[in-house]
C-alpha cells in the first residue's frame, strides 16, 4: 500500500468515527459549521497551496450562478467545471506543480457536485417560472444558495474526498429535516462494514501474488505463455474490485455515521437521486417529531456500490449498474437524459464520464469501449431469451457468459489501471487483443437485421 493510500484510508476512517461526535452537536447551524470547518481542514491538510483549486472551483460556479443568464446557468456551469478540470490536471504546461493525488479526487467529486447543483437550481428556477406545482416538485425545489453556502456544501468533510456523490437539496436535508437525528446511524454503519476486513484480506493477497505492475515487464511478455497472461488478468481485476469495496464502502460509512443520505424508506430512496414516491409522507414525517422517531430509514440515497451484483451478474450492463451508482445517478440524468441527439447518447455519457476520470488513454481504451460493446450483448442476451436450456445447459451457459464478463471487464479494467497509453496498449498487444477480436466475432455472427439495427443504437 502506498503513502496517498495510506492517507486516504485514515482520513476515511477519520471521518467515520467523527460522524458520532457530529451528531451530538444538537445545535443544526453550528453542526454545519463544524462540518465545514472539518471538511475545509481535511482538502488543506492533503492539498497545501493547491486548495486554491476547489475554492476557484467554487467562486467561478458562484459568479456563473449569481450573474449570468438564469436560463444558462447549467450548461456554463459544466463547461467552465469541466474546462478547469481540464486545466487543473494540465497545470504542469502552465508552470504551476501537478496538485496531490488526494487533490485530484476532492476536485473530481466537487466538479459534480457544482454542476449538480446548478442543474438543481435551473430546474427548481424553470418550476417556479413555469407555475408548476406537485408533492414531488416541492421535495427536489431549492433555496437559491449564496457564496457562503455554496461553500459550506462544498467543503462539507462527509464525502470530501472520495463522495458518494449527494445533491444539494440532499445536503440541504439534512440541517433542516429530522432525519439525520433519527435514523439508526450506528446500525447502518457496522452493515456496511461487516465484510471489510474480507475485502481487506483479499486486496493484500492479491496485489502481493499479482501485482499490476508485473504486466509491464519483460519476464511477462516474453516469459509467461498466452494462457497465462490471459488468466493474469483476472487476480489483477479482482485487486481492483477489492480496492474499490474498500474505498467505497468505507466512503458508505462516513455518510451512515453523520446521517446524511438518511430518508423515511416508505419513500424508497434511490442511490443519488434520494425519496422516488410518497413524497406527501415525507414532508409529513418532517413536520412530525413522533412521526420521524417512529419512521424506518433508508440510506439508499448514497449507496454507492454493491458487491453482491457487481460479482455475480454474468452481464457487463447488469455488473456496471452496481457500480458507482450515484455517479451513474449523475450520468443519466445530467448527461444522457439530457443530451440533444439521442443515438449518441451513450457514447457521450461514456466520453463524459471518461473525461472525469481523468486525461490518461487507459481511462479512454476502457470506459469508450463499454458503448462499442453493450449494444452486442444486448443482441445476445435477446436472443437467449426465448431458448429454454435445460438445467445442465443453462449452468454451463452462466459459467461460459460469467468468465467471458470477467475476462473482458479485467481487460479494460487493466488498461484502465495502467493509465498511460504506451503500457496500457502494451499489455493489450501481449494478450493479442483476444478479448476485442470476440468482440468483433460476436458482431460479425449477428444476423444481418441486427446488424443493421446495432448501427442505429
Amino acid at each position: 500500500m502506498d503513502w496517498e493510500d495510506t492517507v486516504y484510508l485514515v482520513l476515511l476512517i477519520s471521518s467515520v468515527a467523527f460522524g458520532k461526535v457530529l451528531r451530538q452537536i444538537e445545535d443544526k447551524k453550528t453542526r454545519k459549521d463544524v462540518s465545514t470547518f472539518v471538511g475545509f481542514a481535511i482538502v488543506f491538510v492533503t492539498s497545501g497551496v493547491h486548495i486554491l483549486h476547489p475554492i476557484a472551483l467554487v467562486v467561478g460556479n458562484w459568479v456563473i450562478i449569481k450573474y449570468l443568464k438564469k436560463k444558462n446557468v447549467h450548461s456554463i456551469s459544466f463547461i467552465f467545471s469541466f474546462l478547469y478540470l481540464v486545466f487543473f490536471r494540465t497545470t504542469e504546461y502552465f508552470g504551476i506543480s501537478y496538485p496531490p493525488g488526494q487533490t485530484n479526487l476532492i476536485q473530481m467529486i466537487l466538479t459534480l457536485k457544482l454542476v449538480g447543483l446548478a442543474f438543481e437550481l435551473h430546474d427548481t428556477r424553470t418550476a417556479n417560472m413555469a407555475g408548476k406545482s406537485s408533492s414531488e416538485l416541492d421535495c427536489s425545489r431549492i433555496p437559491e444558495p449564496d457564496l457562503i453556502e455554496m461553500f459550506h456544501y462544498s467543503f462539507c468533510y462527509i464525502g470530501v474526498i472520495t463522495g458518494p456523490y449527494f445533491s444539494y437539496r440532499c445536503y440541504w436535508d439534512m440541517f433542516n429535516r429530522p432525519f439525520s437525528d433519527n435514523a439508526p446511524c450506528l446500525q447502518a454503519t457496522l452493515d456496511r462494514a461487516k465484510y471489510l476486513p474480507l475485502y481487506a484480506v483479499g486486496f493484500l493477497l492479491s496485489s502481493y501474488f499479482f501485482p499490476l505492475k508485473y504486466v509491464e515487464t519483460s519476464d511477462f511478455k516474453e516469459q509467461c505463455s498466452l494462457w497465462y497472461r490471459l488468466f493474469y488478468i483476472l487476480p489483477c481485476f479482482f485487486t481492483f474490485r477489492m480496492r474499490m469495496y474498500i474505498g467505497m464502502r468505507l466512503s458508505e460509512c462516513v455518510f451512515t455515521m453523520s446521517g446524511l443520505g438518511a430518508y423515511p424508506a416508505v419513500t424508497l430512496p434511490k442511490p443519488g437521486k434520494g425519496p422516488s414516491t410518497n413524497f406527501g409522507n415525507l414532508v409529513t414525517i418532517s413536520v412530525d417529531d413522533e412521526r420521524a422517531k417512529e419512521a424506518e430509514y433508508s440510506f439508499e440515497t448514497i449507496h454507492n456500490i454493491e458487491p453482491w451484483g457487481a460479482e455475480f451478474e454474468y452481464t457487463v450492463r447488469s455488473s456496471m449498474k452496481s457500480w458507482n451508482m450515484t455517479v451513474q445517478y449523475w450520468l443519466a440524468t445530467y448527461v444522457y437524459r439530457r443530451f440533444p441527439i439521442k443515438a449518441f447518447r451513450m457514447p457521450a455519457t461514456f466520453l463524459v464520464s471518461s473525461f472525469w476520470h481523468g486525461i490518461y488513454a487507459g481511462h479512454y481504451m476502457c470506459l469508450c469501449s463499454v458503448p462499442f460493446y453493450l449494444p452486442i450483448e444486448d443482441r445476445y442476451v435477446e436472443r437467449f431469451k426465448g431458448i429454454n436450456l435445460s438445467p445442465k445447459l443453462g449452468k454451463l451457459w452462466f459459467v461460459v457468459a460469467y468468465t467471458w464478463r470477467m475476462l473482458l471487464m479485467g481487460y479494460w479494467g487493466v488498461a484502465f489501471s495502467l493509465l498511460y497509453v504506451q503500457p496500457a496498449f502494451s499489455f493489450w498487444v501481449s494478450v493479442y487483443f483476444i478479448p476485442s477480436l470476440i468482440t468483433v466475432l460476436m458482431y460479425l455472427a449477428l444476423p444481418r437485421q441486427q446488424k443493421v439495427s446495432l448501427k442505429k443504437t
